[in-house]
């Protein structure tokens, strides 16, 4: 059982940091080396300086869609670690981890949400001239999609959890 718990949290703790990275980070469309694309930013690289120079991505209604589903998520699987830590306290001897576990899949739809959203609609999101094909989806779009199984199968490991003495 203890085993079960720990592997658990960790599964948690793992899928929360790569929900972060996904969310934060600047990669989710490479055009090239020095130019990628995330949520948040347009980002070049300057060789003269060896810096990357940033600019607000332009907001498109798909674009704000799909920041706020990765937000979302994060914020369901961080409320869903600190409810699961707290009914570890709390709650009775034979209970089920229901809230947690529904947090947990909210979260995992959430980003699979965002993810559709960003494949399907890509164009409309980059809104660039060029062609979609010169360039690939980024680390950080294969993280998110990553993150989704892993948050679905925590999910159902909450809800058949029982705590135990």
């Amino acid at each position: 059982m203890v085993l079960l718990l720990v592997f658990l949290t960790v599964l948690h703790l793992v899928t929360l940091a790569m929900l972060l990275i996904a969310t934060l980070e600047k990669s989710w469309w490479v055009w090239s080396d020095t130019e990628i694309r995330d949520l948040w930013f347009n980002c070049f690289h300057d060789n003269e300086t060896e810096t990357w120079l940033c600019t607000t991505s332009n907001e498109s209604d798909w674009l704000q869609s799909v920041q706020a589903l990765m937000v979302l998520a994060v914020v369901f699987s961080s409320i869903s670690l600190l409810v699961f830590l707290g009914q570890l306290i709390t709650l009775f001897k034979g209970g089920l981890f229901y809230f947690t576990g529904l947090c947990q899949a909210f979260a995992g739809f959430t980003t699979f949400a965002a993810c559709l959203i960003f494949t399907f609609h890509r164009k409309e999101i980059l809104r660039d001239s060029r062609d979609l094909r010169k360039g690939h989806f980024g680390y950080c779009f294969v993280l998110s999609w990553v993150c989704v199984p892993l948050l679905l199968i925590s999910a159902v490991l909450y809800i058949h959890l029982r705590k135990r003495q």
